[in-house]
């Protein structure tokens, strides 16, 4: 029996889109039942947890231990299809810095009439993931371009003495 090739990864934001689908009529079930409030915190927990999830099941998935350069090594599921427009500013093996120019993350959560949650849906996604993939990667970032800046800056540090 021969082996079928394995089949290339499905785009994060195709992923995201099919997540949002569902995610926005919980979204609107919670907030009719619970309010806004009650609402975001629910997506924003599910969501993190998901997160975290994810960057574990990844992590298991690299070929040796993470690092940086294996977590970079990753960005290409999140930029496919043009999904971002990022100038990099720094890379190495402790530091990676970039400029997100254009999401078009948020321009499809605007599309879907759910902007209000889309920094819920990805942007929270970014520090977190790192929590699951490894404790050692860190994310400092000021601004998104979801909720309002002219771009996103991404600051990960990756601290090799331990988490």
């Amino acid at each position: 029996m021969t082996q079928s090739p394995a089949s290339p990864p499905m785009p994060m934001i195709e992923r995201r889109r099919l997540e949002a689908n569902i995610l926005k009529f919980v979204y609107e079930t919670v907030k009719q039942r619970h309010g806004t409030d009650e609402a975001k915190s629910v997506i924003g927990e599910a969501v993190r947890q998901a997160s975290i999830a994810q960057g574990r099941d990844m992590a298991k998935q690299a070929e040796g231990p993470t690092s940086l350069q294996s977590f970079a090594d990753l960005l290409p599921l999140w930029t496919m299809d043009d999904a971002l427009e990022m100038d990099v500013l720094n890379s190495s093996d402790t530091a990676l810095d970039f400029n997100v120019t254009r999401c078009r993350y948020a321009e499809m959560y605007r599309d879907m009439g759910i902007g209000e949650i889309g920094h819920l849906l990805s942007c929270q996604r970014d520090g977190t993931f790192c929590e699951g993939y490894d404790p050692k990667l860190k994310l400092e970032r000021s601004q998104t371009i979801m909720q309002g800046a002219s771009h996103c800056n991404f600051r990960y540090r990756y601290d090799k003495q331990g988490a």
